[in-house]
């Protein structure tokens, strides 16, 4: 609410109103700056405890960072390893389940010596010739779904 004895009526014909010679209230300078000039030197106290965020990565997301990640083992290191990965014996053949061990693809790479049931998202050709042709098995979760 207005009141007769505010400031700048108390002030009026004194020129400066109290502000000293030369217009030290009117500029930015008065304040440190325009806007946020100086949050990384003079008003840096003031970020700290009101915009700790202010500094610092934000905004986009490059759209390659969210493409599915694929982690691939080969069949020469998967016959290297049976005996470790196994979950169990089906049919006399190891069963492998590649999924619960985090891996998405079976690749190529390598000899298979031993008959190996592998359970696996998905698997490239040469992958499951191989397999194929130590007497194993490739159960690929798409054909699983296909054919339930």
């Amino acid at each position: 609410m207005p009141h007769k004895l505010r400031k700048t009526r108390k002030k009026r014909g004194s020129r400066t109103h109290g502000y000293g010679r030369v217009g030290q209230h009117r500029a930015g300078g008065s304040r440190g700056g325009h806007g946020k000039a100086g949050f990384h030197k003079h008003k840096w106290a003031y970020v700290i405890k009101y915009e700790p965020d202010y500094f610092g990565k934000r905004g986009f997301t490059s759209p390659k960072s969210l493409r599915r990640k694929v982690n691939v083992i080969n069949v020469g290191v998967l016959d290297e390893m049976a005996e470790n990965l196994s979950t169990g014996q089906e049919k006399g053949k190891l069963l492998i389940d590649l999924k619960s061990f985090g891996y998405t693809k079976l690749l190529g790479l390598g000899n298979v010596t031993k008959p190996l049931i592998v359970k696996v998202p998905s698997c490239s050709k040469s992958a499951a010739e191989k397999i194929k042709e130590a007497g194993g098995e490739i159960l690929i979760e798409s054909e699983e779904l296909e054919s339930s």
